[in-house]
């Protein structure tokens, strides 16, 4: 298996968001970009799919060291030997994979989330990265496009968070911020022991409405010229919009199961989302 195969079974065998997002990309530039968002998902399998701590430590010291590797010209990996060829191309740099890397490292801490500041912080730095180069891949590289990514990349990932809140809370890892289960009164052990007391739909509303309102600022700041160059990023934030509506239908009943959308039914957002674009009003197709 080829560097260029392993990145693409890597997100096609769990049906990602990313997969169904660059369907309608051409070959040159998914290829890349392919590279890039499984590299992504290693980095979070290292702390989500971790059995303590000290095991996602020590897969994130890994992977730091391997991203030093990759911007060296020798990396190991499969993900990182399939984006040296690109790292060139498209001007890549080390830095924000590194500090991406020391922000999921803050996730393994206790209660590592004060505020929302904190959390959109530690979003920015986690996922921002990722969503800005693959931006640069799609199409030209300008200050509101870098805009349009770095809002994206905050929705997504607070609402991968929501979704994956109860496997985080299993391992005793919190992903709200403590401001706001203290104003709704939830407590870390009602997450950890999946109890859906009366405060945590409205925590959950409240989280919802925040990446809702990154979704439209998303939407609003990417140029109208740019929306079919930028369709992969369009798309994506069509199937987080769908996926949020679903959490919210739940009731956010996320701590004891995972909720995820239908192969189906992300094949058929990604495509309306291709062929008609973001609606004017800002909000996600669904």
């Amino acid at each position: 298996m080829t560097p260029d195969q392993y990145c693409r079974e890597r997100l096609a065998s769990a049906a990602s968001s990313v997969h169904y997002s660059l369907l309608f990309v051409p070959t040159e530039r998914r290829r890349p970009a392919t590279a890039l968002y499984a590299l992504r998902r290693e980095l979070d399998e290292a702390v989500e799919k971790a059995s303590d701590q000290s095991v996602a430590r020590a897969g994130l010291l890994w992977w730091a060291q391997e991203i030093q590797r990759l911007f060296e010209g020798a990396p190991e990996h499969p993900v990182t030997r399939a984006l040296a060829f690109h790292v060139p191309v498209y001007g890549l740099s080390s830095d924000p994979f590194v500090r991406c890397l020391q922000a999921r490292l803050l996730l393994l801490e206790p209660d590592p989330f004060d505020d929302f500041d904190a959390l959109a912080q530690y979003c920015y730095l986690a996922a921002a990265p990722f969503e800005q180069a693959a931006a640069t891949m799609f199409g030209p590289s300008e200050p509101a496009i870098q805009a349009y990514a770095r809002e994206l990349a905050l929705a997504g990932q607070m609402i991968r968070m929501m979704r994956d809140a109860g496997r985080h809370a299993r391992r005793g890892r919190i992903v709200f911020p403590m401001r706001d289960l203290q104003d709704f009164g939830v407590k870390t052990e009602d997450l950890t022991s999946a109890r859906y007391v009366s405060g945590f739909e409205p925590l959950m509303t409240r989280q919802a409405e925040r990446a809702r309102a990154a979704l439209r600022a998303a939407t609003a700041q990417l140029p109208p010229a740019q929306r079919r160059a930028q369709a992969p990023g369009v798309i994506l934030g069509a199937l987080y919009g769908a996926l949020l509506d679903e959490l919210q239908r739940s009731e956010f009943r996320v701590l004891h199961q995972r909720i995820a959308l239908t192969p189906v039914r992300k094949v058929l957002i990604a495509w309306r989302a291709w062929v008609f674009g973001p609606p004017r009003d800002g909000a996600v197709a669904r």
